[in-house]
């Protein structure tokens, strides 16, 4: 079997449209990687899970402005 490959290893975490608006956000989060609407993290222990949790609040927020968004 071939070894996974490096993204296999991380979370992904993926916001749309993506987390260009939200550097403020992401300078304090820690450890991670953006791809265009990806957010990788390789151990949850690197990041401020708080700072996490402010940055979906925040990416679902916007998106209800362009979509409505409904907890299910």
């Amino acid at each position: 079997m071939p070894p996974a490959s490096r993204h296999a290893r991380r979370h992904s975490i993926y916001i749309m449209p993506g987390y260009q608006d939200y550097g403020a956000i992401l300078a304090r989060l820690g450890k991670h990687k953006l791809g265009r609407s990806c957010l990788y993290v390789s151990k949850l222990a690197d990041i401020d899970l708080e700072v996490l949790a402010e940055l979906i609040r925040t990416g679902l927020k916007d998106l209800n402005a362009i979509w409505p968004v409904q907890p299910s």
